[in-house]
This record gives structure tokens, C-alpha cells and sequence, in this order.
């Protein structure tokens, strides 16, 4: 099990995201589940923003399974081309669509193994999908959280899934779901990888890297 030195400061790092970045997010417009599965896939290595402003004309365009199943790939790429991977995404989405309609009867699977089947679902869209739709707690670890959770001391692993369960041992089950879209903020704003802003930095006095 990881040892942080001082749980005093955890809970003092962790009041501070609180604070500054809030407790919940606001979710992808949605009025489905399949929705927002596929509006999670769509924002990976993409803003909440980017992904926000084509979802309402996507809908529209596909408001059923049926639909992003039997559409063109190339109808779809059209549809999302102003997100990063919009290809790669079209098609993983399409063939989702048509797993959803053929192995789930159109329903997303509520669990991890079931989801993890799905084209373009890997762990980190499966565990955003679960803590979002279901409420289900779960560490998401991506290049923020992996580089933040590193410079705290909170972890050493060398890869998202060794530091994924460092975490679930460090980190208060409540901040699970949080700690994600938390570090992101943070990472963007402040603590990026090519620059730490230290003297803007609202962790600072905890920061191991600091230190």
C-alpha cells in the first residue's frame, strides 16, 4: 500500500481542489445513455468545450442507435470533424453503435468487463461512463492525474494502471470521481508538463516536487 507523509496534508491538498475546481462537473448534453458514453469517447484527448458544441447537431442527427449504426462513416466524420481523432472516433462509434444494438439490446452494459467490449471503450472511458451514468466510484487516471499525483508524492507508479490503484488506497472513496476532472483543471491551468507554475500554484506548500 502507498505511504503518503502526512494525511494531514492530503486532506488539506484535497479541501484546496475542493474549493478552487468544486465538487461535481457538469455532464455532456445527453438525453440517453448511449450518449453520453459516446460523448465520453469523444473527449478524449479533446476539451469538454470542443466536445460540448457538436453534441446538440449530433444528436439531432442521430437520435437513436439505429442511426449512427446504419449512417455512412463518412456522414459521421462530418459530424464530429471539429474533434482531435475525429476518424478513428467516427468508426469506433459506428461499430459501438452496432455491438449496443447486436450484443446489449441497445442498452450500455452497467459494468466494467461489458463495457471494456465495446469499440473505443478502454478503461478510463469505462470508469468515467460508470461514475457519471451510475454514480459508481472510480480513480480515472489520465495525464494530469498520472503526473500530479506523481509530483504530490500520492503515487510512484510507473504506468496509469499501477498509479489507478495507488490511488484507490490513498485517496478518501468520496474523492474518487472527482479527483479526475480536479487534476485536469489543475494540470491545465497551473501544473502542466512543461511547465510547473509553482508560484500561482494553490498546492504548493504540499508539493513534494516542491520539497
Amino acid at each position: 500500500m502507498k505511504k503518503i507523509k502526512s494525511i494531514e496534508n492530503l486532506e488539506k491538498i484535497l479541501s484546496a481542489l475542493d474549493e478552487t475546481y468544486g465538487v461535481t462537473k457538469e455532464g455532456f448534453h445527453h438525453f440517453a445513455d448511449w450518449q453520453l458514453l459516446m460523448a465520453i469517447m469523444l473527449s478524449a484527448q479533446s476539451t469538454d468545450k470542443q466536445v460540448d458544441e457538436v453534441l446538440p447537431s449530433l444528436w439531432e442527427k442521430f437520435p437513436v442507435l439505429e442511426a449512427l449504426s446504419d449512417a455512412g462513416l463518412e456522414e459521421v466524420e462530418a459530424a464530429i470533424k471539429s474533434i482531435g481523432l475525429y476518424k478513428n472516433k467516427a468508426k469506433n462509434m459506428k461499430k459501438c453503435a452496432y455491438q449496443l444494438l447486436t450484443e446489449h439490446n441497445g442498452r450500455v452494459p452497467a459494468a466494467m468487463d461489458g463495457l471494456l467490449t465495446l469499440a473505443g471503450v478502454g478503461r478510463k472511458t469505462a470508469t468515467l461512463f460508470l461514475a457519471d451514468a451510475y454514480g459508481i466510484p472510480g480513480v480515472t487516471v489520465d495525464t494530469h492525474v498520472f503526473r500530479i499525483s506523481r509530483r504530490l508524492g500520492w503515487a510512484e507508479g510507473k504506468n496509469p494502471a499501477a498509479v489507478e490503484q495507488e490511488l484507490m488506497q490513498v485517496l478518501p472513496r468520496e474523492h474518487w470521481n472527482r479527483i479526475n476532472f480536479q487534476l485536469i483543471y489543475h494540470g491545465r491551468e497551473i501544473c502542466s508538463a512543461r511547465k510547473c507554475r509553482c508560484e500561482k500554484c494553490i498546492l504548493n506548500e504540499w508539493c513534494e516536487k516542491r520539497i
